[in-house]
């Protein structure tokens, strides 16, 4: 079960009560004070654990406490201080204040562990109250109580290239075919109901691929289920458009709707770097694709390229900004756009390392 957002109420150990106690041994006469303090309550942590995936597992338990302090014995013997309680998340969670809003915590690293809540002190025995005007101290402290917050961890998936597009345009079936990631694929919208993450190898580098469930019309005022998941591709800094030459939807209405969503959505989302693939081009025949996709570069007022860099095919116009390899390029326009088929390999291969420069390029 995938689950990207939760709301938990967390809380630290409370102190444990200092003791009050008194010397009592067979030969030493009016023996003094000797209560021990109490433990310290135990702290809250959060802990980035990359084998984590998702919040599923908070969903039985929603109210975590860390350990209480133990409380002083006599003797002047301290109490056990409280286990800490360490909530582990995946990477990209952040934690907000529920009343305020407040981002408090943004969750990157691996294996990086930060503290969140403090345990209360323990409270003072009453050895420590002694004085030659208060020989017999019949007060110890309480423990200081713990702390409550009520978080919402929020989980925005950490990828390199976010594929945008509308339902059942091939996103899914691009992912399984360049990655290890095995998504449902079948003939009907919204197959991708969960965001999917799918690492792509390029000789001795990598990069992750996020798939999230299509778009449509009206989705930043709630319709299908793309606004819910866009948060997913947020931390990405390469979007690829995915348009679908065969769909009964226009190429352009595909791609001014996917525009308008993105800045509905995030402003700043809408101004990442991208390009665009034109998917199923083996639905048709190749001069229907090669028709279609001139028409598509002629509605974007761009021109095809003479000779491809990336090894795209010759069989097809495909659009390449002039600076592209070297990772110098506009931003505002697309860096390439190309026909693609996951079915019969189409441009695949060429396309995984064009968008691994976008990706080098954003690194530096």
């Amino acid at each position: 079960m995938f689950n990207d957002s939760v709301e938990l109420t967390l809380s630290s150990g409370k102190g444990g009560a200092g003791c009050v106690g008194f010397r009592r041994e067979k030969y030493v006469l009016q023996g003094g004070p000797n209560g021990g303090d109490g433990g310290r309550g135990g702290d809250v942590y959060f802990r980035v654990d990359n084998n984590t995936h998702t919040l599923a597992h908070f969903q039985g338990n929603k109210n975590l406490k860390a350990e209480k302090g133990k409380p002083g014995m006599g003797s002047n013997m301290a109490g056990r201080a409280g286990q800490k309680l360490v909530v582990v998340v995946p990477p990209g969670t952040q934690v907000v204040d529920v009343e305020t809003g407040e981002i408090l915590l943004d969750l990157l690293e691996d294996g990086k562990e930060v503290l969140f809540l403090e345990g209360g002190r323990g409270g003072l025995g009453n050895v420590h109250f002694k004085s030659s005007t208060n020989q017999k101290p019949m007060y110890a402290q309480p423990g200081e109580p713990e702390t409550v917050r009520v978080v919402k961890l929020d989980l925005k998936l950490i990828a390199d290239v976010g594929l945008v597009g509308f339902p059942n345009v091939g996103k899914s079936t691009l992912i399984s075919t360049v990655s290890n990631a095995r998504p449902e694929v079948a003939n009907y919208e919204f197959t991708t109901l969960t965001p999917k993450l799918g690492q792509i190898n390029i000789d001795y580098d990598s990069y992750i691929m996020a798939d999230i469930p299509g778009i449509i019309g009206g989705a930043s005022e709630g319709k299908g289920l793309g606004l819910k998941f866009l948060r997913h591709i947020e931390r990405t800094k390469t979007l690829l458009f995915m348009i679908d030459l065969a769909s009964y939807h226009e190429l352009e209405y595909q791609y001014e709707t996917l525009k308008k969503e993105l800045v509905a959505f995030s402003p700043l989302l809408a101004e990442r770097n991208y390009a665009i693939a034109l998917t199923r081009a083996d639905a048709m025949s190749p001069e229907e694709a090669v028709e279609k996709t001139n028409a598509f570069l002629n509605l974007v007022k761009l021109d095809a390229a003479t000779k491809s860099r990336f090894g795209f095919s010759s069989d097809y116009p495909v659009y390449e900004q002039e600076s592209f390899d070297v990772g110098f390029y506009d931003k505002a326009l697309p860096a390439f756009i190309v026909p693609i088929s996951s079915a019969i390999a189409l441009n695949i291969k060429p396309l995984t390392y064009a968008l691994y420069q976008m990706v080098v390029s954003e690194r530096k």
